[in-house]
């Protein structure tokens, strides 16, 4: 409702519609917490593992249940909020995600360790379709580059997780994971103030008179936008399913194959997702500039030789060529966001539900599926399998060009 659209329909005085960049930071460090916090569960599987005596098909299932409950409630929150929103939804939503963790640093059973998670993944699902909605009300109409700083903060908080797991836990213990409730608490602040900012925005539009929702239309025919909507989802389930492979299964693969320690396999987890956050915040903007089609297809496809060629290098070319995928890749997801919600005008928390929460079901399931055949065959031909994942990328082509941005 704060959007460039909305404002010219709304009625009163026109205001100048400028990036409220205080707002779009603040929302890319809470997203760096949220995003910290999740990625710690990965990368305490070596540690639940051994301490439960627990099997890959059991770590895909933890990451099954945290990914089904942080994706199915996202587009009846994003839905929810379209209609109506409430400014301290973000901070109850890391109040739970405060909670399961809690659980997850004092639980003493599998069955246990997957409440926590799924608490966890409910504090997830109630943060990002909101957030993303917020991040598009303070772009100021330049909604690539809010996304990809949005993004940015996330990728980068998925890439400290195994860092500080191999500072703070590795040799201490799973007790220690309490000790991170305190960025919980900090994004908790952070939230709060953000909701302020909101709060405000909302009681400004209610003076004016401004609509509920806006009234924007899209000139595409419905089938056309059907068939779009599913290729994006079929590109989505390409990326994630890649990425399952690498946030649950990349330590194991070093380990295995390359006989590396369970530090050093953090690390090097940590070098992947931060290639990862720092090649977000090239897609929004170029995006922008240039059409978000031709991010996709450079982001998708592009990465095909390199994770072809993955699976049969050594150690450091492994490394190096991870890190060119995570940097590619990195750039996929907020370009297929933008692009859906120009492509469905006026349903932005909708999109960004029904995306977020389909591109974390989509990394569970990839997690549960790989897990079981990581103990069919191996972790290896795992990897062998999903170097073909980029290959999907093919389907871009089926998108409609919703023009470069003016």
């Amino acid at each position: 409702m704060m959007d460039r659209v909305d404002e010219a329909q709304t009625p009163g005085p026109p205001e100048a519609v400028v990036t409220t960049w205080r707002i779009l930071l603040a929302l890319s460090v809470s997203h760096a917490i949220n995003d910290t916090l999740q990625s710690l569960i990965p990368a305490v599987y070596p540690l639940i593992k051994e301490s439960f005596r627990l099997n890959y098909a059991q770590i895909g299932l933890i990451t099954l249940i945290f990914q089904l409950t942080a994706s199915l409630l996202q587009p009846f929150v994003g839905l929810y909020a379209d209609r109506r929103s409430h400014p301290n939804a973000l901070a109850a939503g890391m109040g739970l995600t405060l909670v399961g963790f809690c659980l997850l640093s004092l639980v003493d059973s599998y069955d246990l360790i997957l409440v926590a998670v799924a608490v966890i993944g409910m504090g997830s699902s109630i943060f990002h379709p909101e957030a993303s909605r917020l991040a598009k009300m303070a772009s100021g109409g330049r909604h690539g580059l809010a996304q990809s700083i949005f993004q940015v903060g996330g990728n980068f908080g998925s890439s400290l997780g195994p860092l500080l797991a191999a500072l703070v836990i590795a040799h201490r213990g799973r007790s220690h994971i309490l000790w991170f409730t305190l960025l919980a608490l900090t994004g908790i602040l952070v939230l709060s103030r953000v909701g302020a900012w909101h709060g405000r925005k909302l009681a400004h539009a209610a003076s004016r008179g401004a609509p509920k929702q806006p009234h924007a239309r899209q000139s595409l025919p419905r089938g056309r936008v059907a068939l779009a909507v599913a290729v994006l989802l079929l590109l989505i389930f390409s990326k994630f399913f890649y990425m399952a492979s690498m946030t649950s299964y990349y330590m194991f693969y070093l380990m295995t194959r390359f006989g590396l320690p369970i530090q050093r396999a953090q690390v090097l987890l940590f070098v992947f997702l931060a290639s990862v956050a720092a090649g977000t915040i090239v897609g929004g903007p170029f995006g922008d500039r240039y059409g978000r089609k031709y991010v996709i297809w450079i982001s998708i496809l592009g990465i095909a030789p390199f994770t072809l060629l993955l699976p049969h290098v050594g150690l450091a070319a492994t490394v190096g060529l991870t890190i060119v995928i995570g940097f590619v890749l990195a750039s996929a997801f907020s370009a297929i966001l933008v692009y859906a919600q120009e492509l469905i005008p006026g349903n932005v928390g909708l999109v960004a539900g029904l995306f977020f929460g389909f591109a974390f079901g989509m990394a569970g399931i990839g997690s549960a599926v790989l897990g079981r055949l990581a103990d069919r065959t191996s972790i290896g031909y795992v990897f062998q399998v999903c170097a073909f994942l980029p290959l999907i990328g093919l389907a871009t082509a089926f998108l409609p060009d919703l023009g470069r941005k003016k």
